[in-house]
Protein backbone atom coordinates (compact mmCIF):
# COMPACT_ATOMS: atom_id res chain seq x y z
CA UNK A 1 0.00 0.00 0.00
CA UNK A 2 1.49 3.80 -1.17
CA UNK A 3 1.09 6.18 1.74
CA UNK A 4 -1.64 8.18 0.58
CA UNK A 5 -3.81 5.12 0.23
CA UNK A 6 -2.04 4.49 3.83
CA UNK A 7 -3.43 7.75 5.09
CA UNK A 8 -6.68 7.39 3.75
CA UNK A 9 -6.62 3.39 5.63
CA UNK A 10 -5.89 4.99 8.57
CA UNK A 11 -8.88 7.84 8.75
CA UNK A 12 -6.87 10.79 8.53
CA UNK A 13 -8.27 12.66 5.16
CA UNK A 14 -11.13 14.71 5.56
CA UNK A 15 -11.07 16.98 2.38
CA UNK A 16 -8.76 17.53 -0.31
CA UNK A 17 -8.38 19.58 -3.62
CA UNK A 18 -6.92 18.01 -6.70
CA UNK A 19 -7.12 14.35 -5.39
CA UNK A 20 -5.13 12.92 -8.27
CA UNK A 21 -2.56 15.22 -8.35
CA UNK A 22 -1.57 15.08 -4.34
CA UNK A 23 -1.83 10.85 -4.66
CA UNK A 24 0.77 11.65 -7.04
CA UNK A 25 2.95 13.61 -5.69
CA UNK A 26 2.59 12.21 -2.08
CA UNK A 27 3.35 8.42 -3.51
CA UNK A 28 6.27 9.85 -5.14
CA UNK A 29 7.93 11.88 -3.02
CA UNK A 30 7.85 15.08 -4.52
CA UNK A 31 5.33 16.97 -1.75
CA UNK A 32 6.91 19.73 0.10
CA UNK A 33 4.41 20.32 2.30
CA UNK A 34 3.78 22.68 5.54
CA UNK A 35 1.57 22.51 8.57
CA UNK A 36 1.68 25.21 10.71
CA UNK A 37 1.65 25.46 14.39
CA UNK A 38 0.87 28.91 16.47
CA UNK A 39 2.93 29.35 19.89
CA UNK A 40 0.06 29.45 22.38
CA UNK A 41 1.76 28.21 25.23
CA UNK A 42 5.19 26.98 26.13
CA UNK A 43 4.52 23.16 24.88
CA UNK A 44 2.63 21.42 22.43
CA UNK A 45 0.17 19.15 23.60
CA UNK A 46 -1.60 15.83 22.75
CA UNK A 47 -4.12 17.87 20.08
CA UNK A 48 -0.79 18.65 18.14
CA UNK A 49 -0.05 14.78 18.05
CA UNK A 50 -1.88 13.96 14.77
CA UNK A 51 0.35 16.48 12.85
CA UNK A 52 3.37 15.95 14.82
CA UNK A 53 3.08 12.01 13.25
CA UNK A 54 1.74 13.17 10.12
CA UNK A 55 4.93 14.93 8.79
CA UNK A 56 6.56 11.84 10.47
CA UNK A 57 5.15 9.54 8.07
CA UNK A 58 5.36 11.45 5.10
CA UNK A 59 8.58 12.35 5.90
CA UNK A 60 9.80 8.67 5.88
CA UNK A 61 7.98 7.98 2.55
CA UNK A 62 10.58 10.94 1.00
CA UNK A 63 8.50 13.82 0.70
CA UNK A 64 9.44 17.35 2.32
CA UNK A 65 8.08 18.88 5.79
CA UNK A 66 7.92 22.14 6.59
CA UNK A 67 7.23 23.05 10.27
CA UNK A 68 5.75 26.71 10.03
CA UNK A 69 6.09 28.37 13.72
CA UNK A 70 3.41 30.64 13.97
CA UNK A 71 5.58 33.43 15.69
CA UNK A 72 3.84 35.98 13.50
CA UNK A 73 -0.19 34.44 13.13
CA UNK A 74 0.22 34.10 16.93
CA UNK A 75 0.29 38.16 17.39
CA UNK A 76 -3.21 38.09 15.83
CA UNK A 77 -4.84 35.32 17.05
CA UNK A 78 -7.06 32.36 14.51
CA UNK A 79 -10.62 32.43 15.63
CA UNK A 80 -11.87 29.17 14.40
CA UNK A 81 -13.75 27.30 16.87
CA UNK A 82 -13.53 30.13 19.45
CA UNK A 83 -16.23 31.87 21.17
CA UNK A 84 -13.80 34.50 22.46
CA UNK A 85 -10.89 35.86 21.38
CA UNK A 86 -7.72 34.58 22.04
CA UNK A 87 -5.64 35.99 25.00
CA UNK A 88 -3.16 38.13 23.63
CA UNK A 89 0.60 37.50 24.21
CA UNK A 90 3.91 39.53 24.35
CA UNK A 91 6.65 39.19 21.53
CA UNK A 92 8.41 37.91 24.57
CA UNK A 93 5.91 35.23 25.50
CA UNK A 94 5.24 34.40 22.02
CA UNK A 95 9.67 34.01 20.96
CA UNK A 96 9.90 31.66 24.12
CA UNK A 97 6.96 29.34 23.35
CA UNK A 98 8.46 29.54 19.46
CA UNK A 99 11.80 27.92 21.01
CA UNK A 100 9.83 25.49 22.94
CA UNK A 101 8.33 24.14 20.44
CA UNK A 102 11.27 23.81 17.87
CA UNK A 103 13.33 21.55 20.84
CA UNK A 104 10.06 19.71 21.20
CA UNK A 105 9.78 19.09 17.14
CA UNK A 106 13.38 17.84 16.83
CA UNK A 107 12.30 14.76 18.74
CA UNK A 108 9.80 13.86 15.82
CA UNK A 109 11.24 15.35 12.44
CA UNK A 110 14.23 14.98 11.06
CA UNK A 111 15.70 18.46 10.62
CA UNK A 112 19.01 19.50 7.94
CA UNK A 113 20.03 20.07 4.88
CA UNK A 114 18.06 18.35 2.59
CA UNK A 115 15.87 17.10 5.14
CA UNK A 116 12.79 18.53 6.98
CA UNK A 117 13.03 22.48 7.29
CA UNK A 118 11.55 25.02 10.57
CA UNK A 119 10.31 28.23 9.62
CA UNK A 120 8.86 31.27 11.55
CA UNK A 121 6.12 33.38 10.06
CA UNK A 122 7.11 35.97 12.01
CA UNK A 123 10.56 36.41 9.88
CA UNK A 124 8.19 37.88 6.83
CA UNK A 125 4.81 38.82 8.45
CA UNK A 126 6.70 41.45 10.93
CA UNK A 127 7.95 43.00 8.22
CA UNK A 128 5.06 43.45 5.89
CA UNK A 129 4.40 47.39 4.81
CA UNK A 130 0.33 47.16 6.00
CA UNK A 131 -1.05 49.16 2.76
CA UNK A 132 1.24 47.38 0.30
CA UNK A 133 -0.17 43.69 2.07
CA UNK A 134 -3.89 45.81 1.37
CA UNK A 135 -3.23 46.20 -2.42
CA UNK A 136 -0.99 42.87 -3.09
CA UNK A 137 -3.32 40.32 -0.88
CA UNK A 138 -6.24 41.88 0.09
CA UNK A 139 -7.32 42.91 -3.59
CA UNK A 140 -7.51 38.72 -4.12
CA UNK A 141 -10.31 38.81 -0.99
CA UNK A 142 -14.18 38.74 -1.28
CA UNK A 143 -15.12 40.19 2.10
CA UNK A 144 -18.56 38.54 1.45
CA UNK A 145 -17.05 34.84 0.75
CA UNK A 146 -14.36 35.36 4.19
CA UNK A 147 -17.88 35.76 5.97
CA UNK A 148 -19.77 33.07 4.94
CA UNK A 149 -16.34 31.04 6.12
CA UNK A 150 -17.59 28.75 9.17
CA UNK A 151 -14.63 29.89 11.11
CA UNK A 152 -15.86 33.88 11.26
CA UNK A 153 -19.79 32.57 10.90
CA UNK A 154 -20.03 31.07 14.21
CA UNK A 155 -18.20 34.18 15.67
CA UNK A 156 -20.74 37.12 14.20
CA UNK A 157 -23.19 36.80 17.22
CA UNK A 158 -20.95 37.00 19.95
CA UNK A 159 -18.47 39.51 18.18
CA UNK A 160 -15.85 38.90 15.69
CA UNK A 161 -12.89 41.58 16.17
CA UNK A 162 -11.01 43.57 13.13
CA UNK A 163 -7.81 42.08 14.55
CA UNK A 164 -9.05 38.67 13.97
CA UNK A 165 -10.58 39.24 11.02
CA UNK A 166 -6.88 39.63 9.30
CA UNK A 167 -5.98 35.83 10.63
CA UNK A 168 -7.44 34.06 7.48
CA UNK A 169 -5.25 36.77 4.89
CA UNK A 170 -2.05 36.18 6.79
CA UNK A 171 -2.50 32.62 6.64
CA UNK A 172 -3.11 32.77 3.11
CA UNK A 173 -0.03 34.82 2.66
CA UNK A 174 2.43 31.86 4.68
CA UNK A 175 1.39 29.98 1.99
CA UNK A 176 2.00 32.12 -0.99
CA UNK A 177 5.12 32.96 0.59
CA UNK A 178 6.40 29.55 1.16
CA UNK A 179 5.39 28.43 -2.18
CA UNK A 180 7.31 31.14 -3.83
CA UNK A 181 10.19 31.05 -1.34
CA UNK A 182 10.48 27.16 -0.79
CA UNK A 183 9.01 25.23 -3.12
CA UNK A 184 6.41 24.67 -0.99
CA UNK A 185 3.41 23.21 -3.48
CA UNK A 186 0.65 21.71 -0.32
CA UNK A 187 -0.03 22.68 2.79
CA UNK A 188 -1.76 20.33 5.99
CA UNK A 189 -4.27 21.02 8.34
CA UNK A 190 -7.01 20.73 11.11
CA UNK A 191 -10.56 20.10 8.94
CA UNK A 192 -11.56 23.25 10.68
CA UNK A 193 -9.21 25.05 8.83
CA UNK A 194 -10.53 24.16 5.78
CA UNK A 195 -11.63 27.91 4.71
CA UNK A 196 -8.55 29.56 5.52
CA UNK A 197 -6.17 27.04 4.16
CA UNK A 198 -8.39 27.47 0.80
CA UNK A 199 -7.31 31.12 0.99
CA UNK A 200 -4.21 30.59 0.24
CA UNK A 201 -4.22 28.04 -2.61
CA UNK A 202 -6.87 30.35 -4.04
CA UNK A 203 -4.28 33.22 -3.00
CA UNK A 204 -1.39 31.78 -4.87
CA UNK A 205 -3.61 30.91 -8.46
CA UNK A 206 -5.13 34.48 -8.62
CA UNK A 207 -1.21 36.24 -8.30
CA UNK A 208 0.95 33.09 -10.19
CA UNK A 209 -1.90 31.43 -12.44
CA UNK A 210 -4.53 29.25 -12.09
CA UNK A 211 -1.84 25.97 -13.36
CA UNK A 212 -0.36 26.40 -10.19
CA UNK A 213 0.63 23.38 -8.86
CA UNK A 214 -0.53 24.26 -5.22
CA UNK A 215 -2.57 21.99 -3.01
CA UNK A 216 -4.78 21.27 0.23
CA UNK A 217 -5.18 18.70 2.74
CA UNK A 218 -7.28 18.81 5.75
CA UNK A 219 -7.27 15.85 8.61
CA UNK A 220 -10.01 14.54 11.09
CA UNK A 221 -8.64 16.92 13.50
CA UNK A 222 -12.03 18.76 14.12
CA UNK A 223 -13.74 16.06 15.74
CA UNK A 224 -11.04 13.36 17.07
CA UNK A 225 -8.34 16.23 17.43
CA UNK A 226 -10.78 18.22 19.56
CA UNK A 227 -10.53 15.30 22.20
CA UNK A 228 -7.15 15.06 22.24
CA UNK A 229 -4.93 17.46 24.67
CA UNK A 230 -7.49 18.40 27.61
CA UNK A 231 -8.59 16.31 30.10
CA UNK A 232 -10.60 17.11 33.13
CA UNK A 233 -10.39 20.73 32.67
CA UNK A 234 -6.01 20.38 32.46
CA UNK A 235 -4.31 20.16 28.84
CA UNK A 236 -2.21 16.92 28.38
CA UNK A 237 1.03 18.67 27.11
CA UNK A 238 4.20 17.03 25.22
CA UNK A 239 6.27 18.35 27.98
CA UNK A 240 7.44 15.84 30.88
CA UNK A 241 7.68 19.08 33.17
CA UNK A 242 4.10 19.93 32.51
CA UNK A 243 2.38 16.13 31.89
CA UNK A 244 4.53 13.68 33.43
CA UNK A 245 5.23 10.16 31.14
CA UNK A 246 3.10 8.14 33.64
CA UNK A 247 0.12 10.71 33.18
CA UNK A 248 0.48 10.88 29.55
CA UNK A 249 0.23 7.12 29.86
CA UNK A 250 -2.89 6.84 31.68
CA UNK A 251 -4.37 9.87 29.72
CA UNK A 252 -4.20 7.18 26.52
CA UNK A 253 -5.02 4.34 28.36
CA UNK A 254 -8.42 5.64 29.39
CA UNK A 255 -9.50 6.54 26.05
CA UNK A 256 -12.84 5.23 25.30
CA UNK A 257 -13.73 1.80 23.80
CA UNK A 258 -15.35 3.75 20.46
CA UNK A 259 -11.98 5.91 20.13
CA UNK A 260 -9.38 3.18 21.04
CA UNK A 261 -8.81 1.69 17.11
CA UNK A 262 -9.19 5.00 15.77
CA UNK A 263 -6.24 6.59 17.72
CA UNK A 264 -4.60 3.44 17.09
CA UNK A 265 -4.72 3.59 13.30
CA UNK A 266 -4.28 7.34 13.61
CA UNK A 267 -1.54 8.08 15.69
CA UNK A 268 0.67 5.23 15.77
CA UNK A 269 3.10 3.43 13.19
CA UNK A 270 1.88 -0.25 14.23
CA UNK A 271 1.38 -2.11 10.72
CA UNK A 272 -2.40 -1.88 9.07
CA UNK A 273 -2.60 -5.85 8.70
CA UNK A 274 -1.96 -6.04 13.07
CA UNK A 275 -4.66 -2.79 13.59
CA UNK A 276 -7.24 -4.65 11.28
CA UNK A 277 -6.87 -7.84 13.74
CA UNK A 278 -7.87 -5.95 16.48
CA UNK A 279 -11.68 -4.64 14.72
CA UNK A 280 -12.52 -8.18 16.47
CA UNK A 281 -11.55 -7.29 19.91
CA UNK A 282 -14.05 -6.78 22.61
CA UNK A 283 -15.08 -6.66 26.50
CA UNK A 284 -11.67 -6.96 27.95
CA UNK A 285 -9.54 -6.66 24.96
CA UNK A 286 -9.93 -3.23 24.19
CA UNK A 287 -8.42 -2.70 27.71
CA UNK A 288 -5.20 -4.35 25.85
CA UNK A 289 -5.44 -2.16 22.83
CA UNK A 290 -5.88 0.91 25.18
CA UNK A 291 -2.46 -0.54 26.68
CA UNK A 292 -1.10 -1.08 23.48
CA UNK A 293 -1.98 2.56 22.08
CA UNK A 294 -0.80 4.19 25.45
CA UNK A 295 2.49 2.66 25.45
CA UNK A 296 3.37 3.13 21.82
CA UNK A 297 2.45 6.53 21.77
CA UNK A 298 4.46 7.28 25.03
CA UNK A 299 7.17 5.47 23.28
CA UNK A 300 6.77 7.94 20.59
CA UNK A 301 6.72 11.21 23.13
CA UNK A 302 8.76 10.20 26.11
CA UNK A 303 11.07 7.18 24.60
CA UNK A 304 10.91 3.80 25.40
CA UNK A 305 12.44 3.52 28.17
CA UNK A 306 9.72 5.71 29.95
CA UNK A 307 7.11 3.96 28.60
CA UNK A 308 8.12 0.71 29.92
CA UNK A 309 8.26 2.12 33.36
CA UNK A 310 4.66 4.30 32.48
CA UNK A 311 2.75 -0.02 31.61
CA UNK A 312 5.43 -1.77 34.92
CA UNK A 313 3.52 1.61 37.16
CA UNK A 314 -0.08 1.14 35.63
CA UNK A 315 0.04 -2.62 36.30
CA UNK A 316 1.36 -3.03 39.24
CA UNK A 317 -0.79 -0.33 41.10
CA UNK A 318 -3.85 -1.48 38.68
CA UNK A 319 -3.09 -5.16 39.36
CA UNK A 320 -2.72 -4.51 43.47
CA UNK A 321 0.71 -4.75 43.95
CA UNK A 322 0.90 -1.12 44.92
CA UNK A 323 3.92 0.01 43.62
CA UNK A 324 4.39 4.06 43.79
CA UNK A 325 7.94 4.00 42.12
CA UNK A 326 7.16 5.30 39.25
CA UNK A 327 3.89 7.38 39.80
CA UNK A 328 3.63 10.99 39.33
CA UNK A 329 4.65 12.85 42.18
CA UNK A 330 3.52 15.72 44.19
CA UNK A 331 5.34 17.27 46.73
CA UNK A 332 4.53 19.28 50.08
CA UNK A 333 6.80 21.35 52.55
CA UNK A 334 3.65 21.18 55.30
CA UNK A 335 2.96 17.85 57.44
CA UNK A 336 -0.71 17.52 56.35
CA UNK A 337 -2.62 19.37 53.70
CA UNK A 338 -6.58 19.72 53.04
CA UNK A 339 -7.89 17.18 50.58
CA UNK A 340 -9.55 19.82 48.22
CA UNK A 341 -6.33 21.61 48.50
CA UNK A 342 -4.41 18.62 47.19
CA UNK A 343 -6.55 17.80 44.58
CA UNK A 344 -6.38 20.81 43.09
CA UNK A 345 -2.34 21.34 43.60
CA UNK A 346 -1.50 17.84 42.53
CA UNK A 347 -3.72 18.75 39.18
CA UNK A 348 -6.28 16.02 39.64
CA UNK A 349 -9.55 18.41 39.82
CA UNK A 350 -9.10 22.32 37.68
CA UNK A 351 -10.67 23.91 40.81
CA UNK A 352 -11.95 23.73 44.67
CA UNK A 353 -15.36 23.53 43.21
CA UNK A 354 -14.53 20.52 41.40
CA UNK A 355 -13.16 18.96 43.84
CA UNK A 356 -15.73 19.72 46.21
CA UNK A 357 -18.26 17.55 43.60
CA UNK A 358 -16.00 14.84 43.29
CA UNK A 359 -15.72 14.49 47.07
CA UNK A 360 -19.20 14.49 47.62
CA UNK A 361 -20.29 12.39 44.54
CA UNK A 362 -17.76 9.75 46.10
CA UNK A 363 -15.36 9.73 43.89
CA UNK A 364 -11.79 10.61 46.29
CA UNK A 365 -10.12 8.05 48.48
CA UNK A 366 -6.76 8.34 49.96
CA UNK A 367 -4.75 5.12 50.55
CA UNK A 368 -7.65 3.21 48.76
CA UNK A 369 -10.18 4.62 51.89
CA UNK A 370 -12.96 6.90 50.43
CA UNK A 371 -13.32 10.41 51.62
CA UNK A 372 -16.42 11.42 52.09
CA UNK A 373 -16.03 15.01 54.31
CA UNK A 374 -14.43 17.91 52.10
CA UNK A 375 -12.86 19.35 55.20
CA UNK A 376 -10.58 15.89 55.56
CA UNK A 377 -7.24 16.91 56.19
CA UNK A 378 -4.35 14.73 54.92
CA UNK A 379 -1.48 13.10 57.01
CA UNK A 380 1.86 13.39 55.05
CA UNK A 381 3.89 11.85 57.71
CA UNK A 382 3.78 9.13 55.56
CA UNK A 383 3.59 8.53 52.15
CA UNK A 384 -0.27 8.88 50.49
CA UNK A 385 -1.40 7.69 47.68
CA UNK A 386 -4.90 10.08 46.45
CA UNK A 387 -6.88 8.59 43.70
CA UNK A 388 -9.66 9.87 41.33
CA UNK A 389 -11.93 7.68 40.55
CA UNK A 390 -10.24 4.69 39.81
CA UNK A 391 -8.07 5.87 37.32
CA UNK A 392 -5.91 9.10 38.02
CA UNK A 393 -3.47 8.59 40.80
CA UNK A 394 -0.97 10.88 42.76
CA UNK A 395 1.90 10.06 45.08
CA UNK A 396 1.50 12.61 48.27
CA UNK A 397 4.69 13.29 50.36
CA UNK A 398 6.57 15.48 52.51
CA UNK A 399 9.51 17.25 51.29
Amino acid sequence: MQIYEELKARGLIAQVTDEEHIREMINNGKATFYIGFDCTADSLTAGHFMALTLMKRLQMAGNKPIALIGGGTTMIGDPSGRTDMRKMLTIDDINHNAECFKRQMERFIDFGEGKAQMVNNADWLLNLNYVDLLREVGACFSVNNMLRAECYKQRMENGLSFLEFNYMIMQSYDFYHLYQSHGCNMQFGGNDQWSNMLGGTELIRRKLGKDAHCMTITLLTDSQGKKMGKTAGNAVWLDPKKTTPYEFFQYWRNVSDSDVLKCIRMLTFLPLEEIDAMDKWEGSELNKAKEILAYELTKLVHGEEEATKALDTAKSVFGGAGSSENMPTFEFETDSVGALDALVMSKLAPSKAEARRLIQQGGVSVNDVKVTDVNFVIDLSNEVILKKGKKQIVKLIKK
